[in-house]
């Protein structure tokens, strides 16, 4: 089957560069809304079947319009979520962004034990975000719609996808309502189609390895 992960629209923490990752989380700016919209008219020949969207308030503004254009009552899943900041929420410190990507980088190399100060670690976003793609693969629809969170689908990409590696996540950012494509099922794996707009081929390389 095929996954589109969606990262949610503008928000004001996105423009401040805030690690704002606690619920219920900043809403959609003007802009942000209008990424939603759009995305009605971007995903439109697509056959999406089901939507599951992140808890938090900027992903259920994001599926609102994608939803009511398709009919379709979205699935609200906290597995969804973004990666929890834990001491470092809010933080605009550039410092602080690093040590949390840092972190999540691990994660995605093999290290989820690594902690997060005062969050969760690596294993529990794993297993969360793992347990709706598998819910989404058996669902039986074609297509579904994940709408999430930016660090959470270059991290779940990078650790579960055969064809991405962390170096390439880190270096190519999912704008906002930027879509990955996925295709695979949990026990075969899941290869990256596309990575916002752009096609993705068997293997990615990257000198930016970290972990």
């Amino acid at each position: 089957m095929r996954l589109l992960l969606i990262r949610h629209g503008q928000t004001a923490a996105n423009l401040a560069a805030a690690l704002d990752t606690a619920a219920p989380g900043s809403p959609l700016t003007e802009v942000g809304h209008r990424q939603a919209e759009d995305l009605v008219h971007v995903l439109r020949e697509e056959p999406i079947g089901a939507v599951f969207v992140s808890p938090l308030t900027r992903a259920r503004q994001t599926a609102g319009p994608l939803s009511s254009a398709l009919g379709l009552r979205p699935a609200v899943r906290d597995g969804l979520r973004e990666l929890e900041a834990g001491v470092w929420e809010l933080s605009t410190e550039g410092d602080d962004v690093s040590r949390y990507a840092a972190v999540a980088s691990a994660w995605a190399c093999g290290r989820p034990d690594v902690p997060m100060p005062g969050a969760s670690d690596g294993r529990d976003f794993l297993g969360r975000f793992d347990a709706v793609t598998a819910e989404a693969a058996g669902c039986g629809a074609r297509v579904a719609a994940l709408v999430t969170h930016g660090t959470a689908i270059r991290i779940w990409a990078a650790a579960r996808t055969y064809n991405v590696c962390i170096g390439f996540a880190l270096e190519n950012e999912v704008p906002n309502t930027g879509v990955v494509v996925v295709e695979g099922t949990p026990t075969a794996g899941w290869r990256v189609l596309s990575w916002a707009g752009n096609e993705v081929g068997d293997r990615t390389e990257s000198a930016l390895l970290m972990g």
